[in-house]
């Protein structure tokens, strides 16, 4: 005998994401990238409206089950900022897409800082 149809194998249920979940998968994921120095903190304007959605340097928002994000970056001081943008985007969707499996919206990056620290620190 053969198995079961998909839908009969599945256990009935809802699946929830909590917002801050999204937030950290954005966060790790961005400051993955190679050029991002950190995450830049939220514009005190956009932080009250986006409360539950918020965390440092990432606003997401979730409608009808679709994602986007804005995210506040500090950049490494000589990359190609729009390059690194670029590839932040691609990899924080591709990130909630696989981790989620929810469906992207749009992923928005704005760079607010270039850090020129030498790495470590060191001067």
């Amino acid at each position: 005998m053969g198995d079961p149809p998909e839908e009969v194998r599945r256990a009935p249920g809802l699946t929830t994401i909590a917002p801050g979940v999204l937030v950290r998968i954005a966060q790790l994921t961005a400051i993955s990238v190679p050029g991002v120095s950190g995450l830049a903190a939220v514009p005190a304007s956009v932080d009250r409206l986006f409360r539950r959605g918020t965390g440092e340097g990432v606003q997401i928002e979730v409608e009808d089950g679709r994602v986007s994000a804005e995210l506040y970056l500090s950049l490494d001081h000589g990359v190609d900022a729009r390059k690194v943008g670029r590839e932040v985007q691609q990899a924080v969707a591709r990130a909630i897409e696989q981790m989620v499996g929810m469906e992207v919206g749009q992923i928005d990056v704005h760079i607010e800082e270039i850090d020129f620290e030498p790495a470590g620190g060191e001067s």
